[in-house]
């Protein structure tokens, strides 16, 4: 027995020894991890800035009580759509056509005692040719008549200003636009020493978006433009488009109309401004937007899929697989996206193939076997997408 046992042993270590070999052997031969990848190509991509701006009305006016008197009513609905010279509100009118009827009738007694002057100077004048009256009484009636005619020239102003102050009764809409809330309710005295506000009128098509660039940014701009790896947009050329509040897309995009020329010594940049359609009133004054403010062209830029561009502690990564088929850490600097890809503007070269899919099976300085990526269905792309802050520039 003890003979048999001595003989199992060393046959049984033997095959346990065999069997290691071989799974040592086929951990050996296992194939490196197919990763899908991108050949990056230089291209020229549109020179993006990512703001936030505040939506203002194109027009606002005040709507004021010129004169003195009470409110006795609204003309128009609240919030509703109005026409430049449309009624709005009206104001007593009745003190006012007392006053333009007393003037009226001023009016009327001097223009008949100027008149009477008149035909007196004729008689002067006759008698005067025939030196039956005094030169003095013939001056007299001269200037009198003067007088008078002074009297009725101010007795018309005074009638024109009762005319006007009868039509500021009837306060209409200055421009057109949507009316707002009545200020003011029927049966208040207004206009008494002051104009007051009865309601604004605002047009809302188009809009203002106001928004401020750093003036750090606006150099740095210049500069690369000196050296030319961007091309700037003409300033009355420059394009927005706006990002609604649910993250979705504003159709129409705007031009930029306004650059001041100066910096805020306080936040130490320039204000802007542009011009945004808004034929559907979709938009309202006082909202803020996220704006993308589009500068020109970048020149020597790499497109690069969102799922590619990674971060950790050392900043903005990519992947790429060597000439020995070796993966290697490649620090980027991302400047924005453009659609569904980052626009990587350092640390990449002509020729690179970047690791767009299967980056979780792959080790650093380990071979890796490469394949065209595809980019996923338009649906998965979808589901795949979340927001994501942009991940910050990386010297390489």
């Amino acid at each position: 027995m003890k003979k048999l046992v001595s003989c199992l042993v060393p046959c049984c270590l033997a095959l346990l020894l065999t069997a290691c070999g071989q799974h040592q052997d086929t951990a050996a031969a296992a194939p490196p991890p197919l990763v899908g990848v991108i050949t990056a190509h230089p291209v020229s991509a549109p020179l993006e800035k990512q703001l936030v701006g505040r939506l203002s009305a194109f027009r606002s006016a005040d709507v004021n009580a010129r004169v003195a008197g009470v409110l006795l009513k609204r003309a128009y609905v609240e919030g509703s759509e109005v026409k430049q010279g449309q009624l709005l509100f009206e104001i007593d009118p009745a003190p006012l056509k007392a006053a333009l009827a007393s003037v009226s009738a001023q009016l009327a007694k001097d223009q008949a005692t100027l008149a009477q002057a008149r035909t007196d100077l004729a008689r002067y004048q006759r008698l005067h040719q025939q030196n039956a009256i005094a030169e003095q009484t013939y001056a007299d009636q001269k200037f009198l008549v003067l007088q008078q005619e002074a009297t009725v020239q101010a007795d018309q102003a005074n009638m024109q200003t009762a005319r006007i102050n009868l039509g500021y009764a009837y306060v209409t809409s200055p421009i057109d636009g949507r009316a707002g809330q009545q200020q003011v309710t029927e049966g208040a005295l207004v206009g008494q020493g002051s104009a007051t506000l009865l309601t604004t009128v605002s047009q809302l098509n188009p809009l203002y978006v106001n928004f401020t660039i750093s003036v750090n940014d606006l150099t740095a701009l210049q500069q690369a433009a000196e050296r030319g790896d961007i091309r700037l947009t003409q300033a009355n050329k420059t394009t927005v488009k706006v990002t609604l509040p649910d993250g979705s897309a504003y159709a129409a995009p705007g031009t930029v109309d306004f650059s001041a020329p100066t910096v805020d010594p306080a936040t130490g940049s320039v204000s802007l401004r542009a011009l945004l359609p808004n034929p559907d009133f979709k938009l309202l004054p006082g909202s803020y937007v996220r704006l993308g403010l589009t500068l020109g062209e970048r020149h020597n830029a790499f497109l690069i899929p969102l799922a590619a561009v990674q971060r950790d502690i050392t900043g903005t990564y990519v992947l790429v697989v060597g000439a020995d088929d070796k993966v290697t850490h490649r620090n980027v600097t991302a400047d924005g996206t453009q659609g569904l890809d980052w626009v990587v503007t350092s640390g990449l070269t002509a020729g690179d193939r970047v690791i767009v899919s299967g980056i979780q099976t792959v080790q650093i300085g380990a071979p890796a076997r490469t394949e065209p990526w595809q980019p996923p269905a338009p649906a998965a792309q979808a589901a795949h997408m979340a927001p994501a802050a942009a991940p910050h520039a990386s010297g390489s």
